[in-house]
């Protein structure tokens, strides 16, 4: 009977469907928020113009979920804190940006169980930048 090495569990990236879903999670992200109302404060906290929001996400995403670190390799480490400090994030835009993400999660066709395990590391991500009360 022959050894047979087990099998590695597929990083997220992979789970997501690589690349070209990564890509597509983050166009619906940035989509939604600017589209549906219930992110408004989410968005006021943006600049005018998302175009960059957009390519660093993607970027930062593709690292984060196990895929090639093209933010990494543009910036350095991320270091999240300090690049968003000079935005006000409150529990309310902590919020809005965990239910954009969710909710551009379902829309994207993201499986249940990575959608579930990505919440719960979206939300400590998340909840570690706030810097403001309320």
């Amino acid at each position: 009977m022959p050894i047979t090495e087990p099998q590695a569990t597929a990083r997220p990236f992979e789970q997501i469907g690589g690349a070209e879903r990564v890509h597509a999670l983050t166009e619906r992200f940035y989509d939604l928020m600017e589209l549906e109302p219930a992110y408004a404060e989410l968005r006021a906290v943006h600049a005018p113009s998302l175009d960059s929001a957009r390519e660093k996400l993607n970027w930062f995403l593709s690292g984060w979920l196990g895929g090639p670190q093209h933010y990494v390799e543009r910036f350095g480490h991320p270091r999240l804190r300090a690049r968003h400090m000079h935005f006000a994030i409150g529990t309310l835009e902590r919020d809005q940006w965990l239910a954009c993400m969710d909710q551009a999660m379902g829309d994207t066709g993201v499986d249940e169980a990575l959608r579930a395990n990505l919440r719960q590391a979206f939300f400590k991500t998340a909840d570690w930048m706030r810097n403001k009360d309320g």
